[in-house]
């Protein structure tokens, strides 16, 4: 199910584009890029409509991934 990130509190979401950044791993790109970057471009995907908020009943979970990814 997808979530409106705007019904979130604006800490919230900071939070989950934060840990969602951290858990991607390393960069490999010419340029290192600062978290504060990283969530930067997050949230203009998700407020552009290139990336959703999705919850999974299952796992219990959010996650964030590209629309065109999401299979609900």
């Amino acid at each position: 199910m997808i979530i409106p990130w705007q019904d979130l509190a604006p800490e919230t979401l900071d939070n989950l584009i934060e840990a969602f950044v951290l858990r991607e791993g390393t960069d490999y790109g010419e340029q290192e890029r600062s978290l504060m970057e990283k969530v930067e471009d997050v949230r203009r995907q998700l407020k552009n409509g290139e990336a959703v908020l999705v919850w999974s009943e299952l796992h219990e979970t959010v996650n964030i991934m590209p629309r065109g990814q999401f299979r609900g």
